[in-house]
């Protein structure tokens, strides 16, 4: 069987805020490693935990508060989330992020990244759960922006001249839309030949597996049409 044929697509729906997907980042990572012989193109897509926080961000402390209503039950959170992510070699910062941010660019920037071809919009995702959740930067801001592109392979003065523009707000809000259509409420969200949908951050061996089934599906012509 040729690598030819059994080459899928899997997109991931992600936020660039959300701890699990930085997480399931890392377990796919490790799946596509697990699976060599599979040519696998992974497409990043845009969610958005709370599209309503204004452009500015607000202050990550009294929003966190808001949310889950006390420092004990933020503190049992991270708590839970912190070794999960050093077994896959993070390491989660909570204290540092200061802003919650907006990441409506966020998402522009990785979706004008898919424009450079190669793995430049795998570095740009991976870069900016860095910079969120290990150094604690906004990436809300323009400048943090610009500069993870610009680490990631994109061409910087571009991406600052589309940055000061809507160009592709909309479009990125109606992916957000489309999402929530298919029935996806949670993230992370894995879909492979969109047809399968893998949920959450699920470990290495699972999403594995789910690779490997999907191509030999594919490879026999075994797999339905996508509805349009």
């Amino acid at each position: 069987m040729s690598n030819e044929q059994q080459a899928i697509v899997v997109d991931v729906v992600s936020d660039v805020v959300c701890p699990w997907c930085f997480i399931g980042q890392r377990r796919l990572d490790k799946a596509l490693a697990a699976v060599p012989e599979i040519d696998v193109q992974v497409r990043w897509r845009p969610f958005q935990l709370d599209p309503t926080i204004p452009p500015q961000g607000k202050d990550r402390k009294e929003y966190m508060l808001a949310k889950f209503g006390s420092d004990e039950k933020l503190r049992e959170i991270h708590a839970r989330i912190q070794p999960l992510g050093a077994a896959e070699g993070i390491d989660f910062d909570f204290d540092a992020i200061k802003v919650s941010p907006n990441t409506l660019d966020a998402h522009r920037v990785i979706r004008w990244a898919a424009t450079f071809g190669g793995d430049v919009q795998n570095r740009l995702a991976r870069r900016l759960f860095q910079l969120y959740f290990e150094e604690g930067k906004n990436v809300g801001d323009h400048a943090v922006l610009i500069e993870a592109a610009g680490e990631a392979g994109m061409d910087a003065p571009v991406v600052t001249a589309l940055l000061a523009t809507d160009k592709d707000r909309d479009a990125v809000a109606n992916e957000v839309a489309t999402a929530s259509r298919m029935g996806i409420t949670g993230v992370p969200c894995f879909l492979l030949e969109s047809r399968y949908a893998v949920m959450g951050a699920q470990e290495t061996p699972t999403l594995a597996d789910a690779i490997r089934q999907v191509a030999a599906a594919k490879a026999r012509g075994e797999l339905e049409p996508a509805a349009d």
